[in-house]
């Protein structure tokens, strides 16, 4: 791979990645584009470990929440006090980052090949904006950060992994269902972003260990370092955008684009443009 395609990798990662708009999606659609075997396991982890730098880049920036929420927690196993709500949003992402363990690894073979797929990433960007629209259209959002439990969590952390489909998005999918439990978008959003820490960087590290190999011989580590470092810049920008816009806006212009994406390649796919 060479470093400008690494680049323009990484500020598709760094800018996609917490946008409900498909990471994963948005990548697989650029690899075809620039001639690359998008069902290559190679270019596969490529991908998954470069969300390693947008996923470092919400750690950095949301430092002073996580150092709480993980004091908290210690404390609370330790002896100390369980009544803070920073104690249970710590069970919380522990059980909420469960399912996406579990499914991503029974179903590892599936997910890094068959799902590898312009016409699945098409028609989940289509479908999957029906549920984000209804979600949205009839959420309560009364709810807020403090009142989390584990069920929350769990139920939002099962969302999460739909979008092990390319296309659906993961934060689509939990800000989704974050709606469907009543909470307002501030804390759907929040939500989103600490459940995926420990579900990208773990996938990122595995995909690292078990195809370096792969990443060494048929993409190369210079370019993905390069990319990694790209996305972490662009994913602390794109993460401290998107919480000033959701605070004044709803999501309807992400659920318009996603549509508007998924008809194109449709178009494209059925006109032979791209195979």
């Amino acid at each position: 791979m060479s470093i400008i395609h690494a680049i323009i990798f990484g500020i598709i990662e760094g800018i996609t990645e917490f946008l409900p708009i498909s990471s994963t999606g948005h990548l697989t659609i650029a690899e075809k584009l620039l001639g690359y075997d998008i069902e290559d396991p190679a270019l596969t982890a490529f991908t998954a470990f470069i969300q390693v730098g947008a996923t470092l880049a919400t750690v950095l920036y949301f430092r002073k929440d996580i150092w709480r929420v993980l004091t908290a927690w210690l404390k609370g196993i330790t002896g100390g006090s369980r009544d803070n709500p920073d104690y249970r949003m710590g069970w919380g992402i522990i059980v909420g980052s469960i399912p996406i363990a579990v499914v991503g690894l029974a179903f590892k073979h599936q997910i890094e090949t068959g799902l590898r797929s312009i016409w699945f990433v098409a028609w989940a960007l289509i479908l999957w904006s029906l549920v984000m629209y209804w979600a949205e259209k009839h959420a309560s959002q009364k709810r807020h950060e403090k009142s989390t439990t584990w069920r929350d969590t769990l139920f939002v952390g099962v969302a999460q992994c739909i979008a092990l489909i390319p296309g659906v998005s993961r934060s689509g999918a939990t800000i989704s269902a974050s709606f469907m439990r009543g909470f307002d978008r501030m804390t759907a959003t929040r939500l989103s972003f600490f459940l995926s820490i420990p579900a990208l960087i773990a996938a990122g590290i595995l995909e690292a260990v078990t195809k370096a190999s792969d990443i060494s011989e048929r993409v190369g580590w210079r370019p993905t370092i390069v990319a990694t470092i790209v996305s972490f810049v662009v994913a602390y920008i794109a993460v401290a955008w998107l919480l000033k816009f959701i605070a004044t806006h709803s999501y309807q212009s992400f659920i318009v684009y996603r549509v508007g994406l998924g008809v194109a390649l449709m178009v494209l796919l059925v006109t032979g443009v791209i195979s």
